[in-house]
């Protein structure tokens, strides 16, 4: 004890043994500041403790620590006490604190042995009433007590003789600033009044109502950012979903508006609708095996015009069966037909309402004219194919099973790539205007076959047709008189002949003359073993093609060739006879 002498504050740490008091009045509980530069309250002469108990409100001005301890390990020693004055080292109006007595805004002194206390009230303390203490007289200085506002502004002491004193500036501890019944505002920072609000225990300030709202915002902006990647995710994977597995209700595609069923009359479909009522479907039943191809109505009496080919397995005892394009079916019988030609002619009775097919000229026929092939491949009724007029007058044979020559067909044909397979046999070839130009009757497949009932291969975009023109005067014919007549030169054909052109024979079939006496070969002067090179100027290669191109005439029609004989060429011209069919 230095009774009489002020001392510098002296904290719990350095005096373990005995607990803190509450400092006086004006300063924050359990502050750790450094008292102010005010002078501190004279101690009672009953109170020989105040001095240890109660820390002084003013420093050393020239103190270069502000708060010294008196612990011999401080870096800090304590620096020496002033003398006394004649009041014992307090300021007159000191209040004196009794041994365990607490003043407003003090903590009572922990018990010996017990924990100290940390400088405030403890967390589960009841605070003690506010009591006010008396205003202290004027002494024309300020007093060390005070009005708050000074302090907790911050304003430093005026010292006795004038001067201000530097305030201490001692790191703030948390612990001992804190006051839970503190008003907001009123909690100090270094001996200063901080008004951002009461602290916490953690020692950070609460936050202010426009801090708590720019919080809330950001909050509000974080979740809503969040919320919509959710439900961007969310969507994309229900739409995903919806996409691969059609969503939650039954498909429905688009689809244009029905359209009027009419089209062009020079369109495959417009030919097709103009020449379907005309086209038929035979089923040949025979003893020994069936058939089954196509043809069309001649006329309204029921005739209708097809290939030899597709006839020939009814025979003499076989059946025919006619069906139209509406589904109808009617028997029909064999008017006529030709090997020659490979045509035929079949009629129906009882039937009404036929729609007889239109015939075109195939004389007008140009090469890469659009055509249109209707039949019944593979016995698939009212097929439509279209193409082109490949070539013209290309000449083909057909047939020869019988292997006397007897079946042979001999045809000036237009060959189209319009696909034309089995079943086809016979329907007709037609032009643009839905005109027959043609009959179907071969095709050339992969497997050499050149028959529609031998080639099996299928189109391969080589077809041919009968010349229409052909065909008309041969079905005349076959109605009319139930035969086909032939043009003929009147000469035998060397058909082993190898070289370009077609020779005539050295003899006849049975040993004959190769040239018919009084026939037109003989008044033309054509002799055997001459060859015939040219037909109206076209050039033959061959016995057959001979043949093709006479028979593409009617009897009676004048025929100008050229004739090779001993090397030397010379031109002749003949009528052309007629020879009766099969």
């Amino acid at each position: 004890m230095n009774e009489g002498r002020p001392t510098k504050a002296k904290w719990w740490r350095s005096r373990p043994e005995a607990a803190d008091t509450a400092p006086a009045h004006g300063t924050e509980p359990d502050s750790r500041h450094p008292a102010d530069t005010t002078p501190a309250h004279p101690a009672e002469p009953d109170s020989p403790d105040l001095a240890d108990t109660a820390p002084a409100h003013r420093t050393e001005p020239d103190s270069p620590h502000p708060a010294a301890s008196s612990d011999p390990h401080s870096p800090h020693p304590a620096a020496p006490a002033r003398e006394a004055d004649g009041t014992g080292g307090f300021p007159a109006g000191a209040t004196t604190l009794a041994e365990g007595a607490s003043v407003h805004g003090t903590a009572p002194k922990a018990p010996v042995g017990g924990i100290p206390a940390q400088g405030g009230t403890p967390f589960d303390a009841v605070p003690p009433p506010l009591v006010p203490e008396p205003e202290p007289e004027s002494s024309g200085s300020p007093d060390p007590m005070s009005p708050m506002s000074e302090l907790l502004d911050g304003a430093a002491s005026t010292a006795p003789g004038g001067s201000a004193e530097p305030v201490e500036d001692v790191t703030p501890d948390p612990w001992r600033n804190y006051d839970p019944w503190a008003a907001p505002g009123s909690a100090r920072n270094n001996g200063r009044l901080d008004r951002s609000g009461a602290f916490q225990q953690n020692g950070v300030a609460v936050p202010t109502v426009a801090q708590r709202r720019g919080r809330a915002r950001k909050a509000l902006v974080l979740g809503a950012v969040a919320l919509a990647l959710v439900s961007g995710g969310v969507g994309g994977a229900v739409g995903a979903y919806l996409e691969r597995n059609g969503g939650l209700r039954d498909i429905e595609l688009p689809q244009a508006a029905k359209e009027a069923p009419g089209r062009a009359p020079d369109s495959v479909a417009g030919i097709a609708a103009h020449a379907l009522p005309s086209v038929v479907t035979l089923h040949v039943h025979g003893s020994e095996e069936d058939g089954t191809g196509t043809g069309f109505v001649l006329d309204a009496e029921g005739h209708i015009l097809t290939n030899n080919h597709v006839i020939e397995p009814a025979g003499g005892t076989g059946t025919i069966t006619v069906t139209f394009s509406g589904g109808e079916s009617a028997r029909a019988r064999v008017v006529g037909h030709d090997s020659g030609y490979d045509l035929a002619v079949v009629k129906v009775s009882g039937v009404h309402g036929l729609a007889p097919m239109p015939l075109g000229n195939s004389d007008s026929v140009q090469v890469g004219d659009p055509v249109v092939a209707i039949g019944a491949p593979f016995d698939l009724a009212n097929t439509v194919t279209s193409g082109i007029i490949s070539a013209k007058e290309r000449p083909i044979t057909a047939g020869g099973d019988k292997g006397d020559g007897t079946d042979v067909s001999y045809v000036d044909a237009l060959q189209t790539d319009a696909p034309i397979n089995p079943g086809n046999s016979g329907g007709p070839l037609l032009d643009s205007r839905a005109r027959v130009i043609g009959i179907n009757s071969a095709i050339r497949s992969a497997d050499s076959g050149s028959d529609l009932e031998t080639g099996q291969a299928g189109s391969i975009g080589l077809g041919f047709a009968i010349p229409v023109n052909q065909a008309k005067r041969v079905a005349e014919e076959l109605i009319n008189t139930g035969r086909a007549t032939h043009p003929v030169i009147g000469v035998t054909l060397d058909m082993n002949y190898s070289g370009d052109g077609a020779r005539v024979g050295t003899k006849a079939a049975g040993g004959g003359a190769p040239v018919t006496a009084g026939g037109p070969g003989a008044r033309a002067g054509i002799r055997a073993g001459d060859v015939i090179t040219e037909v109206d100027g076209t050039r033959v290669h061959s016995g057959e093609e001979l043949i093709v191109k006479t028979r593409a005439h009617r009897p009676g029609d004048h025929l100008r060739l050229t004739v090779r004989r001993g090397g030397a060429d010379r031109k002749v011209t003949l009528v052309l006879g007629s020879a009766d069919g099969d």
